[in-house]
């Protein structure tokens, strides 16, 4: 059997690969306060802030466990309450006080924890604010909504001394955490390529003509938060927000974020990148939605290239994989199809060493509140803002672009890199199978942006810096300095 080249494995197809709402306001900066000492016989008490959707997970999570006790739930949306009280109730558990503003839980003494799932905009300052009261937290993934609110977290954590863990759950779980350490022992070689994968079916929110009304059981300035006042002008009041760009982040920062992270944490790679290209567009309906449903992000390293690619169109897979990862070596390929398996094939496709196996990413928390050792985490706060950070970059350099037509090969998208053609063929593929027509349609192409990774600013580009951080509604604002 032919041995592969380099090229050839990632230009050929190896066919025997088969493989929220918020609930939250905050004063405006509440005072650091010491967290009590909790011994290890004694129940940790946590407030679960943003019990919509996968808020419910963190109610579930914790009323598990016989040493967690739920004291309270917190939305601005009191709608929510009942179902996430249901979850306390059947898991025979003490129910907890219903709040729907965030700043009541902050000096409360029977809070050990705060553990949110908010809509994007509001992660930072649930954390920050939470931090600065004393209080451990986990966060739901994307860690921010932009670069600035992530680096402010990790200063929070840092100068507060508290435990925060991000949650991008992959990190938690024996098949992956196997998997990464195969990587980086080198078993696929020296890796010069992780590509993430979102193919993930997206369908039109719809379009409406003038503002919907905010349901009657939402406080709207409290799900605002930092965000610009303004109506509502999606179909859908929950969840949709994550293709608007005050609120959310798009695809590659909802559940793009888990394989962003999971590409850099097997590239090993713990800064920012020194370049990041972002190309793409909203295909195939014209709705409420602003943030690209088809998206290329181009992140170069020294000696690697992170590639991501997000489909909300109908696709095939990618070498078996459709939402996950494939990491490329001298020696092999790696390639993940869930949040807890994957498998390493030779340079010939055969199969090597498979790996699976999960874990409990809550329980991870718990227990490094407990040690009080930050090393105990496996996604603290700095590795949730990193990731979080690499996915704001492609879509800062995507907003920044030009509208190009298909027919014109511009050599500023990429010049002599292979991998980035080869991905902007099968790009145009996905489109035009999908029924776009190529030879009157445009793409985005973003601007390319130079990145200098120790200052987490872009080199020579004002409008690109000031697209690190927001205009914040007070008194809802991350403040410059932690």
């Amino acid at each position: 059997m032919e041995r592969l080249s380099r090229r050839r494995l990632i230009e050929d197809s190896l066919a025997a690969l088969t493989v929220t709402a918020v609930g939250a306001s905050v004063s405006a900066e509440p005072t650091a306060r010491r967290q009590r000492t909790v011994s290890p016989s004694e129940r940790l008490r946590i407030a679960v802030v943003g019990v919509h959707g996968q808020g419910r997970s963190h109610v579930s999570a914790y009323s598990a466990m016989d040493d967690v006790e739920i004291v309270a739930i917190c939305d601005a949306d009191t709608a929510c309450f009942g179902p996430a009280l249901e979850i306390v109730q059947k898991a025979g558990k003490k129910t907890p006080e219903t709040v729907q503003d965030v700043r009541r839980l902050l000096d409360r003494k029977d809070i050990d924890c705060i553990s949110s799932a908010t809509p994007n905009h509001w992660h930072a300052l649930v954390a920050i604010w939470a931090m600065q009261a004393g209080k451990d937290v986990y966060i739901e993934k994307p860690a921010s909504h932009n670069v600035l609110e992530g680096r402010r977290m990790v200063e929070a954590a840092r100068k507060y001394g508290r435990i925060c863990q991000v949650g991008t759950q992959s990190r938690s779980n024996k098949g992956m955490r196997d998997a990464i350490a195969y990587i980086h022992k080198g078993g696929i070689g020296k890796v010069y390529l992780a590509r993430g994968l979102c193919y993930k079916r997206r369908d039109s929110i719809g379009k409406v003509t003038a503002p919907t009304a905010v349901p009657a059981t939402v406080d709207y300035n409290l799900w605002l938060g930092p965000a610009p006042e303004k109506p509502v002008m999606r179909q859908r009041f929950h969840y949709d927000w994550h293709w608007q760009w005050d609120y959310g982040n798009g695809d590659i920062g909802n559940q793009g974020v888990h394989e962003m992270d999971k590409a850099r944490w097997g590239l090993n790679k713990r800064s920012l990148p020194k370049s990041a290209l972002g190309i793409g567009g909203r295909f195939g309906y014209v709705d409420d939605g602003e943030t690209p449903n088809t998206e290329l992000t181009f992140l170069e390293y020294d000696d690697a290239w992170i590639v991501f690619e997000v489909r909300g169109l109908p696709t095939n897979d990618l070498r078996g994989a459709r939402v996950g990862n494939i990491w490329y070596g001298t020696e092999g390929i790696v390639v993940s199809n869930s949040y807890s398996s994957a498998v390493a094939y030779d340079l010939l496709g055969n199969q090597k060493v498979k790996f699976d196996g999960g874990g409990n990413h809550h329980r991870n928390f718990i227990e490094a509140v407990r040690s009080r050792k930050v090393r105990d985490l496996n996604c603290d706060v700095e590795e949730g803002h990193l990731s979080a950070a690499l996915c704001h970059l492609g879509n800062i350099s995507f907003r920044l672009g030009t509208d190009e037509p298909f027919s014109g090969k511009s050599a500023k998208l990429g010049g002599g890199n292979a991998e980035v053609w080869e991905t902007f063929g099968r790009f145009e593929d996905h489109l035009a199978a999908n029924g776009i027509k190529l030879e009157s349609a445009t793409y985005r192409l973003g601007r390319r942006l130079s990145i200098d990774a120790r200052s987490e600013r872009f080199v020579g580009d004002e409008e690109a810096n000031r697209m690190l951080t927001r205009q914040y509604r007070t008194p809802f604002v991350v403040p410059d300095r932690v």
